[in-house]
């Protein structure tokens, strides 16, 4: 006859280890469904977001393209029409803080679909308008719908790698420059062909489709995955014995003066070019030229920072900028300035993302992504204000050299203000 009470207690012990491997077997589960970083997983998500950034952000470059045909046709000052331009870079700037925020709680996906309503619905009023003013207020739309592809799309890429996440994030950052080098070619080219409210309808619909699709296809990549948790991150790697608040203040007057130098060439190549009687299709080309090139030096700047930092990334970004904007004052002809636009591509593409590489460098890893956030914007009004008051410096001079001598003023405020951190941040470190 069995032992009743040794049967009792087999199966009290068995009912205890029953529970202990069903839960070590969903912990198992859960370790292994979880994602994991710098994975093939995560290289498929950064290719996907930088295949949406570049197509999302023709909203930055198209009013450039377009600026003498709706200028002439609007019979509009040069400063009026850069009012657009301004318009798209204010949106895009506080945009990024509004789906920064929809990112937050909701998740790239949604953000990015508030994003493309945006921007399609902006390109089909742009079309639509007939009066400047409204030409002027729909790209402020044209900002907010850009605004997705650039920020936030930075900050959910760095959540997705850790080894290579400087690498990562200037991967993401180059979609904007992707989109510099191939729509501004093809949107003067539907200009021609078709006009160019015609050719806004076309962006609206491309965007709208395509867009979409890639972003249906990201959602099925990420699946239920949630994304890394950066909570114990290490902390700042430099010490400025700076407040958050007083550094923040710097970068950001340091992105505003760096950003007003930037936008000169960027916003006013076409319509200079085609003042120097060279042609809008020329100024065209060499905006292109210039975001090719900015892509090589937005990776570049990568690579650079991991190895030296991005106060040292920074700097020579600054300075070499502002010897490629010394070199505009000089030289109109047609090849040096191909020349001279490559070479300012090359030299500023890595500025910007320089500044977010800072902020985690000196700040905690908890407050990081606001800060980015506001530093960013300020680069943003930057580009606004810069965009707009070389436009007025030209009406009132009549010529676009002293809008580049006011250019490269403001890019030496910006060297003082990086070489004053880099000294002092070498300074601390001598101390320690």
């Amino acid at each position: 006859m069995p032992n009743i009470a040794a049967l009792w207690v087999d199966r009290g012990r068995l009912s205890a280890q029953v529970p202990r491997a069903v839960v070590i077997s969903s912990h198992f589960s859960q370790v292994t469904d979880r994602f994991v970083p710098d994975s093939r997983h995560a290289w498929a998500r950064l290719v996907l977001a930088v295949l949406i950034a570049s197509i999302g952000a023709v909203g930055m470059w198209s009013v450039m393209v377009v600026m003498p045909v709706v200028q002439a046709e609007f019979a509009a000052t040069r400063g009026a029409i850069s009012l657009a331009a301004t318009m798209i870079f204010f949106g895009f700037g506080l945009g990024g803080v509004i789906t920064g925020r929809i990112t937050d709680r909701f998740g790239i996906v949604r953000a990015m679909a508030v994003s493309i309503v945006f921007l399609a619905a902006s390109y089909v009023l742009a079309g639509l308008s007939t009066a400047l003013w409204q030409f002027i207020a729909v790209s402020f739309l044209m900002g907010l719908g850009t605004s997705a592809t650039f920020a936030p799309l930075m900050a959910e890429a760095s959540h997705w790698f850790e080894r290579y996440r400087g690498l990562a994030v200037t991967i993401v950052a180059s979609g904007n420059y992707i989109a510099g080098a191939i729509w501004p070619p093809l949107i003067n080219w539907g200009t021609q062909a078709f006009g160019w409210r015609s050719t806004h309808f076309a962006i609206a619909a491309i965007c709208a489709v395509s867009m979409t699709v890639l972003l249906l296809v990201l959602r099925q990549v990420m699946g239920r995955s949630a994304a890394h948790d950066h909570a114990n991150a290490p902390p700042p790697r430099v010490d400025l014995n700076l407040s958050t608040n007083t550094l923040t203040v710097l970068l950001s007057i340091a992105s505003i003066s760096c950003c007003v130098a930037m936008s000169m060439p960027q916003v006013h190549i076409v319509s200079y070019c085609g003042d120097l009687g060279y042609g809008v299709a020329r100024g065209a080309e060499m905006l292109s030229l210039m975001m090719a090139f900015g892509i090589v030096s937005r990776i570049g700047s990568g690579f650079i920072a991991d190895r030296f930092g991005g106060m040292v990334t920074l700097m020579i970004g600054s300075v070499a900028q502002a010897v490629a904007l010394f070199f505009y004052l000089f030289f109109t002809s047609l090849p040096s300035l191909y020349l001279i636009s490559a070479m300012f591509g090359l030299f500023q593409g890595g500025i910007v993302p320089s500044y977010a590489i800072i902020v985690r460098e000196t700040m905690p890893a908890g407050e990081a992504a606001t800060r980015v956030g506001i530093v960013i914007f300020a680069s943003v009004l930057g580009m606004s204000f810069g965009g707009w008051v070389s436009g007025v410096i030209f009406d009132l001079t009549g010529s676009y050299a002293a809008a580049f001598a006011n250019g490269f003023a403001w890019n030496l405020l910006n060297i003082a203000i990086v070489l004053m951190l880099l000294l002092r941040g070498r300074q601390r470190l001598a101390m320690a």
